[in-house]
């Protein structure tokens, strides 16, 4: 019988960040040795914010240079040409390209969708409802932070939708969390004096 023989090959994690959210020691290593940071212009106090942050709250940890002007145009226009060759296989299949177009009230409603599925008010078909308090009051928030800095940019349309995403989740995580924060009700007994 002929011996198999065996490939070998080597995986490389390339991920910026370690599962504790924590930038990798290695990246950090391979990013100053690629492309040096420029130093900040001498008027510009440095303020580092939350993500550049370490782990206890210390000094700022170097983040990764962005990627250069070039690299940045050329990988926006393999999106198109991939977005465009998309497009072209929904329109062989009978559909319209329009149905993947991208819109506010698509966002909203992609929002709104999932703090549903978080509060446990909707679910998979056939699956069971699961309840994510904290993921739902997260992606209510993310809504209430879009209204707050897009305020005067929205079609009268756009902020209507808006809105009343907002007041229906935000009543529907109040149900939620009472409902939840309530002691279960014991059945109603007989006592046999009727």
């Amino acid at each position: 019988m002929a011996e198999k023989k065996q490939e070998s090959f080597t995986v490389t994690d390339r991920r910026l960040f370690t599962s504790d959210g924590e930038l990798r020691q290695e990246t950090t290593e391979e990013t100053q040795v690629e492309t040096p940071t420029p130093p900040p212009p001498a008027q510009k106090a440095e303020v580092p914010s939350l993500a550049q942050a370490g782990p206890s709250g210390g000094g700022p940890e170097p983040m990764p240079a962005p990627p250069t002007d070039a690299e940045q145009k050329e990988q926006a226009d393999a999106y198109r040409q991939s977005s465009k060759d998309l497009d072209t296989r929904v329109e062989l299949s009978g559909h319209s390209a329009k149905e993947l177009e991208m819109t506010f009230e698509r966002f909203m409603a992609s929002l709104y969708m999932t703090a549903m599925l978080q509060l446990g008010l909707m679910h998979e078909e056939g699956g069971q409802p699961r309840v994510d308090l904290i993921g739902a009051r997260q992606t209510i928030d993310t809504l209430s932070l879009l209204s707050e800095k897009t305020k005067g940019n929205l079609t009268s349309a756009e902020q209507n939708f808006l809105q009343n995403c907002l007041y229906e989740l935000r009543m529907a995580y109040v149900e939620v969390t009472n409902a939840l924060a309530r002691p279960p009700q014991s059945p109603i007994q007989n006592t046999g004096t009727d």
